[in-house]
């Protein structure tokens, strides 16, 4: 067993979350993740609706009898109507991201639930620390989607030297031995995002799946280019990384306008539309279920653990 302040506090069987991907994590993908023994979590991103939150949730529960909930923080200072929605269901765990938590910190803590946050530097880290969070998820460069600069491994070091709080890490983490060397740093437990992302109860577009299993590690981008095409106004420090793509390409770094980028993008489009993925993609080589991935990485971790120290 992989017993840490994770699984102890939520009564998990294994140290793993889904992490909570904006578009791509539902109901089903959560609550998958949760009956093989983790925690799924759903991703309530900007442009979705209470509606959807109160939907997905009713799914994840009833797969997986337990959930969580990721949220943008910098959203929600413009508008908090899906942090009622998801505090309205109940979830174990709220992730409150990229941004300053202070002021919602109390209203999970008042349902029972757990806030923590992902953070992408030390500072990020002290913010959160300081709202009260209850752990802290250290999200390396590496991972898909947004997150900061600072690779996973140098950022695990850095927050698990300067805070007391548990520490969880999220970015590059897609078999048995990444998920071993989190623990055995002292984090306790990690984010999968990534390794999810050809898992049927994943949801997104029909060519997004194929383009994770065909691309490699070195096939991927950190870049805006999907934000302004989409007008999502993202705050400078986070970027996202997707799988390259011939529209990222042409307007990566090119000088063209929000608006002519916007009015050049087209979703339906494989080789335009965003396909947010870490560079664990080149370990994503088919489609297996969610459940599948996720109690075989646990055991792979444990086994690993156990010949390197004796566990």
């Amino acid at each position: 067993m992989l017993n840490t302040w994770l699984t102890k506090t939520l009564g998990l069987e294994i140290p793993i979350i889904g992490a909570p991907m904006g578009g791509r994590a539902g109901g089903l993908l959560a609550g998958e993740v949760s009956r093989a023994g983790g925690l799924g979590m759903l991703g309530a991103a900007r442009y979705t609706t209470p509606e959807w939150v109160h939907t997905e949730a009713a799914v994840a529960r009833e797969r997986g009898g337990r959930f969580g909930v990721g949220l943008m923080t910098w959203a929600l200072d413009d508008d908090d109507t899906l942090l009622a929605a998801a505090l309205a269901e109940k979830p174990e765990v709220v992730s409150l991201s990229f941004g300053d938590p202070a002021a919602y910190v109390a209203r999970v803590k008042e349902i029972g639930a757990l806030a923590i946050s992902q953070v992408s530097t030390v500072e990020d880290m002290r913010v959160a620390e300081a709202a009260g969070v209850d752990a802290v998820i250290a999200q390396g460069a590496e991972a898909g989607g947004h997150t900061g600069r600072i690779s996973t491994l140098t950022l695990l070091q850095e927050v698990l030297e300067a805070t007391d709080l548990p520490v969880l890490a999220a970015g590059g983490i897609a078999t048995g031995r990444g998920l071993a060397a989190v623990l055995a740093a002292g984090g306790q437990g990690a984010l999968l995002g990534t390794v999810l992302l050809a898992s049927p109860e994943t949801t997104g577009p029909d060519y997004a799946v194929e383009r994770v299993l065909d691309a490699r590690s070195t096939e991927t981008v950190y870049t805006d280019v999907f934000d302004k095409a989409r007008h999502q106004p993202w705050p400078v420090q986070w970027f996202g990384r997707a799988v390259r793509n011939t529209f990222s390409d042409k307007f990566d770094g090119s000088g063209a306008t929000e608006d002519d980028i916007a009015a050049a993008y087209d979703p339906t489009d494989p080789d335009a539309g965003v396909v947010y993925a870490g560079q664990a993609v080149g370990l994503v080589s088919q489609r297996r279920p969610a459940a599948d991935v996720v109690t075989n990485i646990a055991r792979d971790a444990e086994e690993h653990l156990r010949r390197a120290c004796g566990m």
